[in-house]
């Protein structure tokens, strides 16, 4: 597991939040703060609501959400605009693209003295802030599956007829996190179990959103998410029949992160966002609308419902560096299975 690089402090989180409420020239100039995500985190029912109704009430800005299909085709956008982007932040990258949201050049150090997180490691990252965590997982239907797979072995050796419906990873991070939980537990054979899977694939859709439509309405018996995923069905709809196949040789653990672009001209505003994203008040509501864990405990606590998700132990996740190396090539071995 990769250590991510110690953050240097530089700045106390109190002081940037209390600096932007004492900015005068932000105050006066009601600057807008633009942060590129995906199109879950923006939607009227994800935290980006929330979040800009809570953090407007003390920046003396207007805070917008501008949502692409994921964060990776976000990143993308950003990319292709330069330095003309209206980009301030990219939120929604995570521990598998952090790589190549480096290679890009386009952020800078967040400068924040952050708290104790209380995630599956030591966060020491000078340019990144995670803001939640969860686990990749297949999610099925209780009343269609009684008994689901426990492993890929016994979802391949399954009838080709069960289908499941996974993500693109050149554009979606839960699809990138399939790539990666098989490398983390197979190495070299990878592929064997690709070529394995390749029947049982329905489709690959460009996001997530669109994939987990397709599983609720019937298209396909189990859809790449996450070990959190039934929480929503369980405390926002109170059904339970939704539940997440738990895999014994573990499951792919994803953080994900925020960033602030160097080109932004709105620093200390970008600054004073990710300070709030990542307190009390701005944790409160990503559990139930985002549906990951929380890097530490928010205003009111985890509902309850989330102790009844599967436990995701052993938790596997890849060194930084080596995936960041090696993303292409193994983007390609499964697709070379899938075409």
């Amino acid at each position: 597991m990769r250590k991510l690089m110690i953050a240097s402090v530089r700045t106390s989180l109190c002081a940037v939040v209390l600096g932007a409420l004492a900015l005068p020239a932000i105050a006066q100039d009601n600057p807008t703060l633009t942060v590129y995500t995906y199109d879950a985190f923006a939607a009227d029912w994800g935290p980006g609501p929330l979040l800009k109704e809570g953090f407007e009430a003390q920046c003396a800005c207007t805070l917008d959400f501008v949502s692409a299909d994921d964060s990776i085709s976000a990143l993308r956008r950003a990319q292709l605009e330069g330095d003309a982007t209206e980009a301030d932040i990219i939120l929604g990258l995570d521990t598998a693209t952090i790589g190549e949201g480096m290679a890009t050049a386009l952020f800078t150090e967040h400068q924040l003295d952050l708290p104790d997180f209380d995630i599956p490691l030591e966060w020491t990252d000078e340019v990144f802030v995670p803001f939640d965590y969860g686990y990749f997982a297949f999610v099925y239907d209780t009343q269609s599956i009684a008994t689901p797979p426990a492993s890929f072995e016994e979802l391949i050796a399954l009838p080709q007829d069960f289908k499941i419906v996974i993500q693109d990873p050149r554009s979606s991070t839960p699809g990138l996190g399939l790539i990666l939980w098989i490398k983390a537990l197979y190495g070299d054979e990878a592929i064997e179990i690709w070529e394995g899977l390749a029947p049982h694939v329905l489709t690959v859709t460009t996001g997530w959103s669109e994939s987990y439509d397709l599983f609720l309405s019937g298209e396909a018996d189990m859809v790449l998410s996450y070990t959190t995923s039934p929480a929503y069905h369980l405390i926002a709809e109170g059904e339970d029949r939704y539940r997440a196949a738990k895999f014994d040789a573990g499951h792919y653990t994803q953080i994900e992160v925020a960033g602030i672009l160097a080109s932004s001209p709105n620093q200390e505003l970008a600054r004073a966002f990710l300070a709030y994203l990542v307190t009390p008040e701005g944790q409160a509501p990503l559990p139930e609308t985002n549906w990951m864990y929380p890097v530490l405990e928010p205003t009111g606590g985890l509902n309850p419902g989330f102790a009844e998700m599967i436990d995701p132990q052993p938790a596997l996740l890849l060194d930084a560096d080596e995936v960041t190396a090696n993303t292409r090539a193994w983007i390609e071995e499964a697709f070379s299975t899938l075409r």
